[in-house]
């Protein structure tokens, strides 16, 4: 959607106003375009569904008069549409903080109903974290199907970062010249211009360093540390088909993704005792109830060993199949 609204029955005003929330989101909260694309048709999307539920263009008026019947019929209508639970809560989450920035900006207007509107309940799902000994393996052996040593020390260099790190790939690869030698920290800005330290283990620093040496290409300093093969910035999509190609040469399964890479750092880490608040930080997630979900990821790992070596949970298991 390259207009905010464009198309849909939305007042010249209103959309405006949705355009200038989206322009506010991009300057000042550093949202990725992908993320502004959502908000985007998540509001705009309610918008469209309140002006054809009242027969007019939807304006502040009809905002100011939304009820909560309103929101739940726009909420299950977009689940009649195959819109996943997950997903409409996430619009209801866009159009809240739309709501939230309105009232900021128009005198009387009162966000009260829509914030007070609850979306469906939905289990989210637990990350796919490789083993330890897989993950050493990924790095030990990623890319050595490539032909060039400095490339596959590049690929190597990332996805140590990824595991070594908890880096996010866009995180791993928004690293600059500046940091072809590593200090024993890294100054990393996330998701919403987040920052937080991060610690640099020696393997990562190492792994970067032997890429820096080999690379045939000038690291600038503000130019970026990670080169595609003609020296412009490296692609995300290599780094994802370098882990397509090692998992399949290791039989590990889809889900040994990059971003599996992240989620196998956090969940090592608490399985060897780390903080959980630690881990949020580390992590840079805004809340804690989002790093939370590993625990889940070690409760369901702790499960398996138990049924696998317990006595009784054989016994069980060979009664309840009689």
């Amino acid at each position: 959607m390259t207009e905010a609204g464009a198309g849909l029955a939305i007042s010249p005003a209103l959309r405006q106003a949705l355009s200038d929330w989206l322009a506010g989101l991009r300057g000042l909260a550093d949202a990725s375009p992908h993320t502004i694309r959502a908000y985007c048709s998540d509001v705009a999307g309610f918008l469209d569904f309140l002006a054809r539920h009242h027969g007019e263009a939807a304006g502040l008026a009809q905002l100011r008069l939304v009820t909560q019947t309103d929101l739940r019929s726009w909420m299950a209508q977009a689940r009649a549409q195959g819109r996943a639970a997950r997903s409409v809560a996430r619009g209801l989450s866009s159009l809240k903080s739309f709501a939230r920035w309105l009232a900021e900006r128009e005198p009387g207007y009162d966000p009260s109903v829509i914030l007070a509107a609850r979306g469906p309940r939905f289990s989210r799902p637990l990350p796919r974290p490789l083993s330890e000994s897989d993950a050493r393996a990924v790095l030990e052996c990623v890319s050595d199907d490539k032909e060039s040593d400095w490339q596959r020390a590049r690929d190597i260099a990332v996805v140590t970062l990824l595991y070594g790190c908890g880096l996010r790939i866009s995180e791993a690869l928004g690293l600059t010249g500046r940091h072809a030698r590593m200090a024993d920290s890294l100054h990393i800005t996330g998701k919403g211009g987040k920052e937080r330290l991060v610690p640099v283990i020696p393997v990562a620093a190492s792994a970067v360093a032997t890429y820096a040496r080999l690379c045939p290409y000038e690291l600038e300093a503000d130019g970026p540390l990670f080169r595609g093969a003609r020296g412009g910035a490296l692609n995300p999509r290599l780094i994802a088909r370098a882990m397509e190609g090692v998992r399949l040469r290791l039989g590990l399964p889809a889900t040994a993704t990059p971003h599996a890479l992240r989620h196998s750092f956090a969940t090592h880490l608490l399985g060897a005792g780390g903080d959980l608040r630690a881990i949020q930080e580390l992590l840079g997630h805004a809340s804690l109830s989002t790093t939370q979900i590993y625990t889940g990821v070690d409760t369901a790992r702790m499960m398996d060993v138990y049924r696998a070596a317990h006595p009784r949970a054989h016994t069980t298991a060979a009664a309840d199949a009689k």
